[in-house]
Parts: structure tokens; C-alpha cells; sequence
């Protein structure tokens, strides 16, 4: 995004704290065997941003590149019923149109079934409702099912991949 609109939303500063992250590029998705997308949730679907990044992928849907990767999607809003699971189970769609293999957080993982506590986390994906100003942040039963995804998609990627 542009500086400006960065600024305006109050991202700016975001942007600063990850200058050293590498910048993702569409190709690139043809050389992993597994990927894990995140994005936050706009009305329920996946920020502009991230459509347009996956709209790039239009050369690698024509290779069929990603046919066969294991794909997961993790999310974040900024409030209770911010359409996690919408947002989730929206952007498989694109990972079905690419081939890809979708994989979820199974209930082997307990803490999705958690009742002691407001909580992130769900079969299609690790989720999360954080705010903006931090007073909001994952809290370790959802940072805990993020880790199960990771570790349960790589299983998965490297079962396939031998």
C-alpha cells in the first residue's frame, strides 16, 4: 500500500516494525511445499491486499505450479463475530482453483474445543481477534493452535513430498 493510505489507517508504523521482512512474491509460492497464508478479515473475506497478491498467481494457476502443495490460512479481526471462518473458508476456494491441497487444524488439537475463555482458532484455521491499538492481542490458548497448524502442515507436507 501506498504511504499515505498506510498512515491514514494507522499501518505505518506496522510497515516500520517489519522493514526487514522480505517482501512476498507470487512466483515464489512455486518453490515451497507447503504454504501457510495469512490475512485479516475485511467483512468477512480477505483484505484487499491479499486478493490482489493472489490474483497474481494467474501465470502459476496456467503451470498448474501449485498442484499438489499443502495450502492453510490463518486470520485475524478486530472484533468477536468478525467472519473468521468466512474469511478462512473463502480463500480455499483459490487454493482449490489452484490444485492445492487444503489442509485445517483437526480437533486432535484440544484446545479448539476450549470453553474456559474467549478464544481464537477453528477446524479451517488459526484465527485471532486483535486490535489495532494492542490492547487486544492472541492469547496464548490461539497462539497455541497457530503453532499445532504449523507443525500439522508441515507433517502433512513432508508426507507428501517423500
Amino acid at each position: 500500500m501506498p504511504d499515505d493510505k498506510l498512515e491514514k489507517s494507522g499501518a505505518k508504523a506496522a510497515r516500520a516494525a517489519f522493514a526487514d521482512v522480505p517482501v512476498a512474491k507470487p512466483e515464489k509460492l512455486a518453490e515451497a511445499d507447503a504454504i501457510i497464508f495469512g490475512t485479516p478479515t475485511r467483512f468477512g473475506n480477505m483484505c484487499a491486499q491479499m486478493r490482489n497478491f493472489l490474483d497474481q498467481t494467474g501465470g502459476l494457476w496456467m503451470n498448474g505450479a501449485l498442484v499438489g502443495k499443502v495450502g492453510s490460512v490463518f486470520t485475524s479481526t478486530a472484533s468477536q463475530h468478525g467472519g473468521q471462518e468466512t474469511t478462512i473458508t473463502s480463500f480455499h476456494s483459490t487454493l482449490l482453483h489452484q490444485g492445492m491441497i487444503i489442509v485445517g487444524v483437526p480437533y486432535s488439537e484440544p484446545r479448539l474445543v476450549a470453553m474456559t475463555e474467549i478464544t481464537g482458532g477453528t477446524r479451517w484455521g488459526g484465527c485471532t481477534r486483535s486490535t489495532a491499538d494492542g490492547s487486544r492481542l492472541p492469547t496464548e490458548n490461539e497462539l497455541a493452535i497457530a503453532r499445532f497448524q504449523g507443525r500439522h502442515v508441515a507433517e502433512i507436507a513432508v508426507r507428501l513430498t517423500r
